[in-house]
């Protein structure tokens, strides 16, 4: 996720570090590069000329604090500006009504039928919503079955009028049978184009008209940069829509539309599709996002996604088994199984600050566990409850019924091992010991 911007930026703001001032001349030097990167994210000239003029302003009208230095403190006047570029704070959904309406638009192939199956799960696993999908793209071809597919994958009823193929009763009908269903949430699929037509704009305003939505949501593929930014515009002068969703900024995006869409359209950034899995999607902070983009990690999301994934029972039977020297495989599976739920791993690691450019070229592969958990399966329930009792015939047969080698057997038993002593020193407030443990591990 804007990994050509870090780098960037960060070889830009590099300029600054080990001077013992600002200065006109080292703050122009910064700057210029610093609106270089910006061009090459694709973000539109005038943008990125004000950006730029705003943080020299800044950074030339103040003393530069005891505690900063020159290099620290362009990062953060660089991170303040770059989050009120995006928004400034985190806008959330409108949920009023009975039932909520929200109204999906935005070009074909910008991700808009996944994304309503995304924010269907959202609404259903986390705001304990009971919400109607609604099909309304009459034209393409097998559209209403691939929204029936999203909706069987995550357990949400799809109304759809096969032969119908006028939207707009469409979609009043569905709003009639989310309040006889008692449905709270209605998520309206509409059709996209590939270019902006006005006849893809005259159904849309008057699906708008008819159901009265509380939320109008803009969808736009982060991958086309600036040109989703002049789609954006042209949809909002008909629509006034109350939000954005950036999809696909796990692919190769270069930030444009991220950081002008609100500036442009004046109108906030509310959800990221982050991949391809229905979880695969976040509510949009522009705080957190200016600290991912200048390489600053996000620990609040990480956080956020652990907590999502914790079970104070489990927790709670982990830690006695622990306590008791019973942690076994099965438990270990089980920790692997939570962990994958959090989301893509590379994105996970972007989170924790510093890995994001230590891992810019690493290919971490979402199946990075499928190995361990090849192994674990092999073994017998004895073994994975008792992992001292895998002797050196037992670890040959795992090799082979997992498709491994006994080397990457050993190499498993041993990172296990090494685990469960640091959560039995955790267990015994012996952090001191863990910590030289951890030194010595890879």
């Amino acid at each position: 996720m804007f990994n050509n911007l870090s780098d960037k930026l960060d070889k830009a703001l590099h300029t600054l570090k080990g001077h013992g001032s600002i200065t006109e001349v080292n703050v122009a030097e910064t700057l210029k590069e610093v609106r270089r990167a910006l061009l090459d994210a694709d973000v539109n000239f005038k943008i990125a000329k004000d950006f730029t003029k705003k943080v020299q302003n800044q950074a030339l009208g103040q003393d530069v604090l005891t505690t900063l230095n020159p290099g620290q403190l362009m990062v953060k006047l660089v991170k303040d500006e770059l989050t009120e570029l995006m928004g400034g704070e985190t806008v959330g959904l409108n949920l009023g009504g009975s039932p909520t309406v929200i109204l999906m638009s935005g070009l074909q192939g910008s991700g808009k039928t996944t994304f309503s199956g995304k924010l269907a799960n959202f609404l259903k696993t986390k705001k304990a919503k009971q919400v109607l999908l609604v099909g309304c793209d009459v034209y393409r071809p097998a559209a209403i079955n691939q929204l029936q597919v999203v909706g069987e994958q995550i357990g949400v009823e799809v109304y759809a009028e096969v032969g119908n193929n006028n939207p707009v009763e469409i979609s009043k009908n569905a709003v009639k049978h989310a309040k006889a269903t008692g449905k709270n949430v209605v998520i309206i699929d509409t059709a996209g184009r590939l270019a902006v037509d006005e006849a893809m704009m005259t159904e849309i305003s008057n699906i708008h008209k008819a159901v009265s939505p509380q939320e109008t949501l803009f969808v736009v593929d982060s991958m086309t940069g600036q040109d989703a930014v002049n789609t954006a515009k042209a949809f909002h002068d008909v629509l006034n829509f109350d939000g954005v969703v950036l999809t696909k900024l796990d692919g190769d995006t270069r930030g444009g539309a991220a950081l002008t869409i609100k500036s442009v359209v004046n109108k906030p950034i509310k959800f990221i599709g982050t991949g391809e899995k229905m979880e695969a999607i976040d509510i949009f902070h522009p705080d957190r996002m200016a600290d991912r983009i200048l390489g600053m990690g996000d620990v609040v999301s990480l956080v956020e996604r652990a907590q999502e994934q914790f079970d104070e029972e489990e927790a709670r039977k982990l830690q006695k088994k622990i306590a008791k020297n019973q942690f076994g495989f099965d438990d270990f599976l089980s920790q692997i199984q939570q962990i994958k739920k959090m989301g893509n791993m590379k994105d996970l690691m972007g989170m924790i600050p510093g890995a994001g450019k230590a891992l810019k070229d690493v290919d971490i592969d979402d199946d990075a566990f499928k190995g361990i958990e090849s192994i674990i399966h092999s073994m017998t329930p004895s073994e994975r409850s008792t992992p001292n009792s895998i002797n050196a015939s037992r670890k040959k047969r795992i090799a082979k019924g997992s498709g491994t080698t006994v080397q990457d057997v050993n190499q498993l038993m041993k990172q296990f091992t090494q685990m469960s002593k640091m959560m039995k020193m955790m267990q015994g407030g012996g952090g001191r010991k863990m910590m030289q443990m951890m030194k010595g591990m890879k």
